[in-house]
């Protein structure tokens, strides 16, 4: 593994105070105030990962025991598969001789053990004998990965503890000893964890240092995508694709997210030149990452995860209707959700600090999640017995609907996710993969509120317009061809103003523009087209000609719309550009839509700055045969 951890570690934000209240930023649920970078340590320049865990305190004090808490798919594992690379170079030896790590998920332990058996088992080519390595009382480092999969309850009377590392005893003993310190009290430990099985652990240790993983900064998001793809045009297009999308790109916080991300786009961009036509929406990368952080649980019963899903997803959207991220232990156990098995691959745990009265309390990882798990809520299936362990709220899709058109702007992605979830690919992805239903009824339902919502917008006796974003970034989650045609069947145009689109608003209109057969008439007014490289242009270290060379190289601001209208069977008749700050390198899309577009009879560019050279373009689409254009203003 040691190449590919070389090529693709990036380095993630950590913190050394894991309990306190403060939020971290991008929606990540973390539980920081300070943070710091991993390689960096809280204040000074350390040049390994584990220089960085084991970083004295202000006292100048090296922990002996470190607890490296984070939630699943935040990089612990890596972390420490790097440590052990770190140990393998050499750049160690100075700190710990001996680095033995046992994976608690995957090492089938004995249910008796001395500790010389434990290194024995994750160590089988030794060729010095285990007990002898302990006996020299070298300097060794202990790693337990993913602790809380032992499962056990860490009360057990200090008197049966051991002191010798190759006496035989009950595994919670052995391990016990080991972190109590009544056997090798000079040896390191590295112990990670989730953060909602911390509880029962503490009670354990003395003079810990916990360390919580936060996840990538914005800086290392990006690295991140150069890391992953060898090639810099794809890395560059893939991580462009993921900053339109500001759900996507605010999820990427979480390391396997990105991971996903990227796995999903390069598939994406095998035999294409861009992702322009992606289909991948936000719900399916959110599906693909519960796949598989959900691949570790105990293979239980279908219906026990069923049900707990539906509990979690109540919880999640009771939450989102009360403004709510925080939940107490009660509300926990009153909703079925004390799961050991099944609670830490969801929640974060935030354990009070010694001194405060309070119970834990636990928050979704991010709060884009929460909304996932919000809209789920509404379709998931249950039967009457399920229904009625959910508590008082109503899983009255229409209300959700209602609420967010009238004043609850903030359940936007909720919606979004809604659309997304019933979806045929969602439907069938969640019975295979994660093995849970979800009900194809609310599709109906969302039919209907998107066609009366515009039919209640549109002024009586004029023609039936969209004049909404939000609509097209719903059907382009759904994805669906047919479901898009039936939606926007009965209106005629469509019409902006005052509006910022990303190339994600571009993709979602030029999705949505392919399958409306009967659209007469786009209007754009005020709205701005972005350039897709925003990075560039924001970045005062890349060369002023770089920025223009990168300029040339991205397709024009209009590129997505004109290639959507320019379909033969499409009904445009009329087209507004104004106020758009349209420039020359316009002009070429828009000659070939008036070249091509039989239909189109009036075209608008108010105010732009399309200069002699833009015109002369216009004025070859102007002559082409197949231009019909009657009006040009």
């Amino acid at each position: 593994e040691s190449p590919s951890l070389h090529s693709r570690f990036t380095t993630l934000t950590i913190t050394r105070e894991p309990r306190s209240k403060h939020g971290a930023k991008d929606g990540a649920v973390g539980t920081s105030q300070g943070c710091a970078s991993a390689s960096s340590g809280a204040a000074t320049t350390s040049p390994t990962i584990t220089t960085a865990l084991f970083e004295p305190d202000r006292d100048g004090q090296t922990p002996q025991v470190v607890v490296l808490v984070g939630a699943p798919g935040m990089g612990k594992t890596t972390m420490v598969r790097r440590v052990m690379v770190e140990w393998g170079e050499g750049t160690l030896h100075t700190q710990f001789d001996f680095v033995f790590c046992i994976d608690c998920k995957a090492m089938v332990l004995p249910m008796e053990a001395s500790v010389a058996d434990l290194v024995s088992q994750c160590c089988p080519g030794l060729r010095v004998p285990a007990g002898k390595i302990l006996d020299d009382q070298k300097k060794i480092l202990f790693i337990f990965d993913g602790f809380e999969a032992l499962g056990f309850s860490w009360v057990q009377p200090e008197a049966e503890l051991s002191s010798d590392p190759r006496e035989v005893k009950p595994l919670e003993l052995t391990m016990m000893s080991l972190l109590k310190k009544t056997v090798l009290p000079e040896s390191s430990l590295l112990i990670t964890m989730r953060p909602a099985a911390l509880g029962s652990l503490r009670q354990c240790l003395k003079g810990e240092c916990y360390v919580e993983i936060l996840g990538f900064s914005a800086a290392r998001r990006k690295e991140y995508f150069h890391r992953y793809f060898e090639n810099p045009n794809k890395a560059d297009m893939a991580f462009r694709f993921a900053r339109s999308n500001e759900i996507l790109y605010s999820l990427c916080v979480i390391p396997v997210m990105s991971w996903t991300t990227c796995t999903v786009l390069e598939q994406e961009l095998c035999g294409k030149k861009n992702l322009l036509d992606c289909s991948k929406t936000t719900t399916g990368m959110i599906l693909f990452y519960l796949s598989q952080i959900l691949k570790h649980r105990d293979k239980d019963n279908p219906q026990v995860l069923q049900k707990f899903l539906l509990q979690l997803c109540s919880l999640a959207a009771e939450g989102i209707w009360k403004h709510k991220v925080l939940f107490e232990e009660k509300e926990i156990k009153d909703c079925g959700l004390d799961q050991p098995s099944l609670l830490p691959f969801f929640l974060n745990e935030s354990i009070p600090r010694e001194g405060e009265d309070h119970d834990s309390v636990y928050a979704f990882t991010h709060l884009h999640l929460q909304e996932f798990f919000a809209a789920m809520f509404y379709v998931l299936e249950d039967d009457e017995e399920m229904a009625s362990s959910l508590g008082k709220l109503d899983k009255n899709v229409n209300k959700l609907l209602e609420s967010y058109n009238k004043s609850r702007k903030d359940l936007n992605v909720t919606v979004r996710f809604l659309f997304g979830l019933v979806s045929q690919k969602s439907i069938e992805y969640m019975d295979k993969t994660i093995g849970c239903r979800i009900s194809p009824r609310a599709r109906e339902e969302l039919l209907e509120w998107l066609q009366g919502r515009h039919k209640g917008l549109s002024q009586p006796g004029k023609a039936l317009k969209v004049s909404e974003m939000d609509t097209f970034h719903f059907l382009f989650e759904m994805n669906e061809k047919s479901f898009a045609q039936s939606a926007l069947g009965h209106f005629t145009d469509l019409d902006l103003r005052d509006t910022k689109l990303t190339l994600y608003d571009q993709m979602a209109l030029s999705f949505c523009i392919q399958h409306w057969a009967g659209l007469g008439c786009v209007t754009f007014q005020g709205c701005s087209f972005q350039r897709q490289d925003p990075e560039a242009e924001l970045d005062a270290s890349v060369p002023c000609a770089l920025v223009v060379r990168r300029r040339e190289e991205l397709p024009c601001p209009i590129h997505l719309l004109c290639r959507a209208l320019r379909l033969r069977d499409s009904a445009l008749q009329v087209l507004r550009l104004q106020w758009c700050q349209l420039s020359e390198s316009c002009c070429a899309e828009l000659a070939a839509l008036l070249a091509e577009h039989p239909g189109l009879a009036r075209l608008e560019l108010a105010d732009s700055s399309l200069g002699d050279s833009g015109v002369r373009l216009l004025c070859e689409g102007l002559r082409a045969p197949g231009c019909s254009l009657r009006i040009l203003r």
